[in-house]
């Protein structure tokens, strides 16, 4: 069965470098429904862990600027010595082919390339900077261009899934089948138990909403078997803005 168009939803990400800069405002400005005709379904302000970090940007791993990227999401580049300072802004909007919508406003991924070819959207307000290695020759470049939206629809699901928890979206905005758990699963150290161990921490409880996928998942990984949805990926949305990882 196609989704219904109304129901698109694309995840975007306002990004330390957009916060450090006082940036929000007019970002939000820009996304609005005034502008897009597309609707809040979420929003979380959301302190990125380390197992968030690398399960957003996985297509990255063994990458040279895969560390480069950790530390700028998790907002240590920008605010080095103030931690408290380090989040990011999630949203979920709503709407009519809402990932494009999004990406136009956004413009091309590339700062330089964004004031070149479409002067005045979001990105053409960032950078680019320069990577070193330990003895200061650079060896590649970081992209700090402010904020992040779903390239495609199958990104924005795996994104939107990611950051966010059926609890988060109202009802009736949700557009990804959720389910209500009926088992207990705890997590300790990249490990999924179902019963609690020491120093495990409780995952999901019964009685929680999570997504359809999610408990596919789980079920599966405590049977042993394979899943297309990895446990760092559950881990880090379900344990989000907890000192637990």
């Amino acid at each position: 069965m196609e989704q219904n168009e109304e129901m698109d939803q694309t995840l975007v990400l306002i990004k330390p470098d957009a916060l450090k800069n006082s940036l929000t405002g007019y970002v939000l400005s820009l996304l609005s429904e005034f502008h897009t005709g597309l609707r809040f379904a979420g929003a979380k302000i959301v302190y990125v862990s380390n197992l968030l970090a690398e399960e957003h940007y996985a297509e990255h791993r063994g990458k040279i600027f895969f560390p480069s990227l950790l530390e700028y999401i998790m907002g240590q580049l920008h605010y080095p010595d103030e931690p408290w300072k380090r989040r990011v802004i999630a949203l979920v909007y709503q709407g009519h082919d809402a990932v494009q919508k999004i990406r136009d406003i956004c413009g091309p991924t590339n700062p330089h390339v964004a004031r070149e070819k479409k002067p005045g959207c979001i990105r053409a307000l960032g950078a680019l900077v320069p990577l070193k290695d330990a003895e200061g020759n650079v060896i590649g470049e970081r992209m700090d261009n402010l904020i992040h939206a779903s390239a495609v629809r199958e990104d924005a699901e795996r994104e939107i899934k990611l950051w966010f928890n059926p609890s988060d979206i109202p009802p009736f905005m949700r557009t990804y089948p959720a389910e209500v758990n009926e088992s207990f699963y705890y997590y300790r150290d990249g490990r999924l138990f179902l019963n609690h161990e020491p120093g495990s921490v409780c995952l999901l409880a019964p009685g929680d909403i999570a997504w359809k996928s999610d408990l596919d998942a789980l079920r599966l990984l405590s049977q042993g078997s394979s899943s297309t949805t990895s446990l760092g990926s559950v881990a880090a949305k379900y344990l989000m803005n907890t000192e637990k990882i």
